[in-house]
C-alpha cells in the first residue's frame, strides 16, 4: 500500500505518470472509474480549493467524498500515542483511522503544524500517526508540505513552458501581515528541484531560509536532475532572466512561535510585492501563486490580472492532479 504523504517518496517518473494521467482527465473529466469508492476528508484547517477540487474530483470519477471537521461536525482526534486523554479530544487516532479505514477507500488529512515548537512541528507526526494507523492510503491535503499543491504547479508549469528541466524558476518570499506555514514554500522547492529546474530562492533576510531538511533535499534532487540551486537576498538579481516566479509568504524559523518579534523582522520587507518592475527584468516569466493571495500585498492587480500569471490555472490543475492520485493509489488505471 502505497500513501501520497510528500513527493519525496515519489519518483519523478511516477510523478510524470500521474501528471500525463491528469492531463487526460482535464481533456474528459467525468469518468465513473471510481464507482463505489469514497475518500474522507478530515479538515483541521480551512479550505476552499483543497475541500473543492477533492469532493469534486471523487465525484467527477462516481466515487463520494465524505467532508469531516474533527472538533466541530466530528469527534475532536487526539494524535499522541500513549496519550492520556484528559482534554478536548473525545477520540483517539487509533480508532479513528481504523473507523475510516473500513468505511472509505481512502483517507485525507489537512492539518497545519501547531506554530509553537519547530522541531516537533518539522517531523510532520500527524499525517504520519494517521498513516500509521490506516490500512488504506492516506494523502497529504497540506501539513509541513503541500504534495497536491506541487503536482498543481508542476502540471501548470509544463503547460506554459513545456520541459521544465534547465528552466529558471524564481521562488521569491513576499511579505504578510503574518507569519504563514512554509508548507508550499517547501514544496515548490521540492517539485522544482524534482525536475531539475535551475532554482533562485529569494529571501529578505537568511533568517527566512527553509529548513534544512527541504533545502538538503532540494539541493540533492537538483544536482541528480541537471538542475541548481541558489539563495540571494538580491531582488535585481534574482529576477533577471527568470522564467517562472513563484511567490509565497512564510515565517522565519528562528522566531517560529513568536509572532510579534518576528513582525519586527519582516516589517521593513513590503517592497517584496511581486509588482510590474520587477516582472520587467525576467524572461518573459509566468507567474503563479497557490492562493489565496492578498492583492496588492503580495502581489499587485497588474501582476495578478496579466496574461502571464497562472494562478487560476494552477488552482484548476488541482482537481486534475488529485484525480490523478486517487486512480493511482487505488490502483485503478485511466482506461
Amino acid at each position: 500500500m502505497q500513501h501520497f504523504l510528500t513527493t519525496a517518496d515519489w519518483s519523478a517518473q511516477a510523478i510524470n505518470q500521474l501528471l500525463a494521467t491528469a492531463s487526460e482527465l482535464k481533456a474528459n473529466p467525468c469518468q465513473a472509474l471510481l464507482r463505489g469508492r469514497s475518500i474522507a476528508l478530515l479538515f483541521l484547517n480551512p479550505s476552499l480549493r483543497t475541500r473543492t477540487s477533492f469532493e469534486l474530483g471523487m465525484q467527477q470519477l462516481g466515487g463520494l467524498a465524505v467532508v469531516l471537521q474533527p472538533g466541530q461536525d466530528a469527534w475532536g482526534i487526539e494524535f499522541r500515542p500513549g496519550a492520556v486523554m484528559d482534554g478536548d479530544a473525545e477520540e483517539h487516532i487509533a480508532e479513528a483511522a481504523g473507523v475510516l479505514s473500513r468505511y472509505c477507500d481512502l483517507i485525507a488529512l489537512r492539518a497545519f503544524p501547531g506554530f509553537k515548537d519547530w522541531q516537533q512541528d518539522r517531523e510532520d507526526r500527524l499525517i504520519r500517526t494517521l498513516a500509521r494507523y490506516s490500512v488504506v492510503p492516506v494523502i497529504n491535503m497540506e501539513t509541513i508540505v503541500h504534495p497536491c499543491q506541487e503536482l498543481a504547479l508542476l502540471m501548470t508549469l509544463r503547460e506554459r513552458l513545456g520541459t521544465l528541466q534547465g528552466k529558471r524558476f524564481l521562488l521569491t518570499w513576499t511579505w504578510h501581515p503574518r507569519p504563514l506555514n512554509t508548507a508550499v514554500a517547501n514544496s515548490a522547492l521540492l517539485a522544482a528541484s524534482k525536475f531539475g529546474m535551475d532554482i533562485t530562492l529569494l529571501l529578505p533576510d537568511e533568517q527566512y531560509l527553509l529548513d534544512e531538511q527541504f533545502m538538503d533535499l532540494a539541493g540533492r534532487q537538483a544536482a541528480a536532475g541537471g538542475g541548481s540551486l541558489s539563495v540571494t537576498t538580491d531582488i535585481q538579481r534574482a529576477y533577471s532572466g527568470a522564467e517562472a516566479v513563484y511567490a509565497k509568504s512564510w515565517g522565519a524559523l528562528p522566531f517560529y512561535g513568536q509572532p510579534e518579534r518576528e513582525f519586527e523582522l519582516r516589517a521593513d520587507y513590503r517592497h517584496f510585492i511581486v509588482d510590474q518592475e520587477k516582472m520587467n527584468l525576467t524572461d518573459n516569466a509566468v507567474f503563479s501563486h497557490c492562493l489565496p493571495l492578498r492583492r496588492n500585498i503580495k502581489a499587485t492587480d497588474e501582476v495578478m490580472d496579466a496574461d502571464y500569471c497562472a494562478a487560476l490555472d494552477e488552482a484548476e490543475n488541482r482537481l486534475h492532479v488529485q484525480k490523478a492520485l486517487m486512480l493511482e493509489l487505488l490502483g485503478v488505471k485511466y482506461q
